[in-house]
């Protein structure tokens, strides 16, 4: 895949690391092998400073690294009472390679908090883009291939894969969503051309005043 290149242009990926053996064994005696498994991720990007990894992400999403190493945990070790946040604070060197300190329970759930809010907000603005009429249809899927590519890859690097049938159905609820959005935005777009017939003409653009800094 095109992004391993660059991946180990951010990181230098790939070099000897051994400082988190001493803390791995301690988890395999304390949780057992599954659980070992489970924490064994981004080993992509084992050897690689957290600086790297942020210069990395930012380049290609919105989400810094340790949002990205906090949202997988979150995930890993979620329970019916929400996720071990005590537990990922405390073990989050030994767990992911590019974290070189502990957190608190309260500054796990503030990265958690934070990478969700960037998510509804990364959502609204595709939307809004899909539905204004922005972009054309093929500009769409284009969009929607690559951004499943950066998803993709993302995933391989923390080790995480999924079901054949899982991915299928990810992708069918996205291809929903998106033909609902295509309907909506063509039928915004219809009402706004009707609209402009009934007037006789473009409408009226406002513009700012000379002295207000458009932002």
């Amino acid at each position: 895949m095109r992004y391993d290149k660059k991946l180990k242009e951010y990181t230098g990926a790939g070099s000897d690391r051994g400082s988190n053996a001493q803390g791995r064994t301690q988890i395999v005696t304390q949780y057992g092998q599954e659980d070992v498994n489970k924490y064994r991720k981004f080993k992509k990007v084992d050897g690689a400073t957290y600086r790297k990894v942020n210069q990395f992400l930012r380049k290609r999403t919105y989400v810094t690294a340790r949002e990205w190493a906090i949202a997988r945990l979150c995930t890993d070790f979620r329970t019916r009472s929400g996720a071990e946040m005590t537990f990922i604070g405390q073990h989050l060197p030994e767990l992911v390679p590019f974290m070189q300190e502990c957190y608190t329970p309260q500054a796990v759930n503030q990265a958690r908090n934070s990478f969700k809010k960037k998510v509804y907000k990364s959502g609204a603005t595709f939307f809004y883009g899909a539905m204004c009429g922005f972009f054309t249809s093929e500009e769409l899927d284009d969009l929607l291939f690559e951004a499943s590519e950066v998803a993709r890859f993302l995933l391989e690097v923390e080790r995480t894969s999924l079901d054949i049938d899982e991915e299928i159905e990810i992708e069918d609820r996205i291809t929903d969503v998106m033909r609902s959005v295509g309907e909506a935005a063509a039928q915004i777009l219809r009402a706004r051309m009707h609209n402009e017939d009934q007037t006789g003409g473009e409408p009226e653009v406002a513009g700012n005043p000379p002295d207000q800094e458009q932002v």
